[in-house]
C-alpha cells in the first residue's frame, strides 16, 4: 500500500434525471464525440487544399454519414462487448443484451460496426471507402478521448493494483489502489492520437493517399492499447489469455495492427488513389 492514495472524485455518473429517463455522462461523451466528428469532417471535406483531385464526399455527403457511423459505433460497440467479452453470460441471459445502461461496450467492437457502415455508405454514394474511413480515422481521437473521460467517471475499467503516488482506489472495487488506466488511455488514444493526425492531415497531405490515415491512426491506437493493457485490470469474465499475460484487448490489437500495416502499405504504394474526373 503507498503511503499516498488520491481520493477518487466524488463524481456522479448520472447528469441529470427526468422521470424514468436518466442523462448519463457516458452518453453526454459518445454524442458529443460523433457531433464533433461529423462537424470536423465537414471542415475537412471543404478545405480543397488537402485533396488536390482526391474523389472526396461533399459536405452534405457527411450529414448523412453521422447517422450511418453512429448506427455502426453503437452496434458493433454493443456486439463487439457480447461476443468478444460476455457471450456466454448473455448467451444465458439473452434480454441483457438490450440493457445498455448496464455498461459493456467494445471499442474494438465500434471500430467494426463502424467500418461496416461505412463501406456500405461508400458504396451507396460511388465513393472510395478507403477515403471515408479516412475521414473518420482523423476525427475519432476526440470521441476516444472523451470515452475514456466518462469512464473514469463511472469508475470502470480502471488499472492493476500498484503503489505508484498517482494510484486511485476506485468506487465498487476491492479498496485497493489501482492505476488510473482510463485517463493513460484518453492520453495516447485521444490527446497524443489527434496531435499526431492532425499535422499530418494539414500541413503533410495525408488524404491525398486514401488509406493511410486509417492505417497510422490503426497502428498507434493497438501500440497504444497493448501498452496500458500491461497494466489495466482485465475483465473479470474473461481474464488473461495464454501465458497469464496475454488479455483480449492486446489479441484485438495486434489483429489491428496487422490489418493497419496492410493499410499503410497499401496506401504508400499508390493502388488506393481515386482521382474526381475533369
Amino acid at each position: 500500500m503507498p503511503l499516498l492514495v488520491l481520493p477518487f472524485p466524488a463524481f456522479n455518473p448520472i447528469l441529470f434525471e427526468l422521470g424514468p429517463i436518466s442523462i448519463r455522462w457516458y452518453g453526454i461523451a459518445y454524442v458529443a464525440g460523433l457531433v464533433f466528428g461529423w462537424w470536423y469532417i465537414r471542415k475537412l471535406v471543404e478545405t480543397d487544399r488537402l485533396w488536390e483531385n482526391q474523389k472526396r464526399p461533399t459536405a452534405t455527403d457527411i450529414d448523412d454519414l453521422l447517422v450511418w457511423m453512429t448506427l455502426g459505433v453503437v452496434l458493433g460497440g454493443r456486439l463487439g462487448y457480447i461476443l468478444f467479452y460476455n457471450f456466454n453470460d448473455y448467451l444465458a441471459h439473452p434480454l441483457e443484451i438490450f440493457k445498455t445502461w448496464h455498461g459493456g461496450m467494445s471499442v474494438h467492437g465500434g471500430f467494426i460496426g463502424t467500418a461496416i457502415a461505412q463501406i456500405l455508405y461508400a458504396r451507396r454514394r460511388g465513393l472510395n471507402f478507403l477515403t471515408v474511413f479516412d475521414l473518420a480515422a482523423v476525427a475519432v481521437p476526440v470521441g476516444l478521448f472523451l470515452g475514456r473521460l466518462a469512464n473514469f467517471v463511472n469508475g470502470e475499467l480502471y488499472g492493476r493494483v500498484t503503489d505508484v503516488p498517482w494510484a486511485f482506489v476506485f468506487p465498487n472495487s476491492d479498496g485497493m489502489p489501482r492505476h488510473p488506466s482510463q485517463l493513460y488511455e484518453a492520453a495516447l488514444e485521444g490527446v497524443l492520437l489527434f496531435a499526431l493526425l492532425t499535422p499530418l492531415v494539414w500541413k503533410a497531405g495525408l488524404l491525398k493517399r486514401p488509406g493511410l490515415a486509417t492505417g497510422i491512426f490503426g497502428l498507434v491506437y493497438a501500440a497504444a492499447r497493448i501498452l496500458v493493457e500491461t497494466v489495466r485490470e482485465p475483465d473479470a469474465q474473461v481474464g488473461f489469455l495464454a501465458g497469464g499475460f496475454l488479455t483480449m484487448g492486446m489479441l484485438l490489437s495486434v489483429l489491428m495492427a496487422i490489418v493497419a500495416i496492410a493499410f499503410i502499405l497499401l496506401a504508400l504504394s499508390g493502388r488506393t488513389r481515386s482521382e474526381t474526373p475533369a
